[in-house]
């Protein structure tokens, strides 16, 4: 029967509020503390008949807290020998519920705490997001360049010693294990337009791509991939691209020594180089240039700028160094190449689109 109550009490406590995984802790002592003063004051009045409500809480208290004051009535056999039993079995309950409460009083538990909670308060509010599963090299590395691009994104990480070397403000966090439903559900995967996950471990990379896929069907997820064995896998579950950090890691440094020029100009059209690449759509055009051809919009003439690829449609592939003839129609996308200066000319002569990474 006492099991059973504590079972509703701790179901009705994660139906009506969102608690945290490192309040079970503190959750579990407060139920069993509240439990044993309950049995406390139901032992003394039904042991001592004179005994009120407050004269057994009044007892229950003292008894908790070892403090030695007289008792109220004097008690009897049963009552010496109930409150000698209560004083062993609460001593370590006692001395256990102030253990968990100093340290999430001291140690930086409940702030920590508190900032989840502010985290969790943040994601409901987005839309349209990217979720990033992963704080380790990879997910840093992706975390900065959304930063640096203005994209709103929530991290997702269980190891707080990660979290902890990071300014709160900066990211938002979400501590947990990312191939738990609830987390990504906390992530706002289901209102979220990308996820990228980093973690090492390929299995939990696909069973999160697999979740995150039937939650929300249109989201865009990119996933990193140890093993070649894991691609089809990641592929089946519903990841639209795949990452080998050590792949391509490899091919960069080879390509230092077989092909330094092209590294070289790779370099250059990177996000720290001289050079920039921007993507525009059709969508991101002016309504005076839409469906004109490339001839006609004279784009290097306007803004210095050199359209490097083009893609018609949604399902078709770029096309290197488009024919001047090409026009501009419903889904096609264009890579433009050039400087800062040119670049931003073209987004303001040409488009609505606003460059937040300029």
């Amino acid at each position: 029967m006492l099991l059973t109550w504590i079972r509703t009490v701790r179901y009705n406590l994660n139906r009506y509020i969102r608690v945290d995984r490192r309040l079970n802790r503190l959750i579990n002592v407060s139920v069993f503390f509240v439990i044993s003063i309950g049995i406390g004051i139901a032992g003394f009045m039904f042991l001592e008949k004179d005994y009120t409500f407050i004269d057994a809480l009044y007892m229950t208290v003292i008894t908790i807290a070892t403090v030695g004051f007289t008792e109220v009535h004097p008690l009897s056999d049963a009552g010496r020998l109930f409150t000698s039993f209560y004083i062993v079995i609460n001593l370590g309950l006692f001395a256990l519920f102030a253990s968990v409460l100093t340290t999430y009083l001291f140690e930086g538990e409940l702030r920590e705490i508190l900032n989840n909670y502010n985290s969790i308060r943040r994601v409901k509010k987005m839309k349209d997001h990217v979720i990033v599963c992963g704080f380790g090299r990879n997910g840093i590395r992706a975390c900065e360049e959304l930063k640096k691009n203005n994209i709103p994104f929530v991290v997702v990480e269980q190891d707080p010693e990660l979290m902890r070397e990071t300014p709160q403000n900066d990211f938002v966090f979400i501590e947990g294990d990312a191939t738990h439903d609830e987390i990504l559900k906390t992530a706002g995967v289901e209102h979220a337009q990308a996820l990228i996950t980093t973690l090492p471990k390929d299995a939990d990379s696909v069973f999160v791509t697999l979740t995150a896929r039937q939650m929300n069907p249109n989201i865009n997820i990119v996933a990193r991939a140890n093993e070649t064995s894991a691609e089809s896998k990641l592929i089946r579950a519903g990841a639209n691209r795949l990452v080998r950090p050590d792949l391509i890691g490899g091919t960069y440094m080879a390509n230092l020594i077989t092909k330094p020029g092209v590294v070289e100009f790779l370099d250059m059209i990177s996000g720290t180089g001289k050079l920039k690449l921007e993507e525009f759509s059709y969508e991101d055009m002016k309504e005076n240039f839409r469906g004109k051809s490339i001839m006609d919009l004279d784009i290097r003439k306007k803004s210095g700028a050199t359209i490097m690829a083009f893609k018609a449609g949604e399902h078709r592939s770029f096309t290197i160094n488009p024919h001047p003839s090409t026009q501009i129609a419903v889904d096609d996308v264009m890579i433009v190449l050039g400087s800062e200066e040119q670049i931003q000319s073209f987004a303001q002569y040409y488009t609505t689109k606003k460059l937040l990474n300029f």
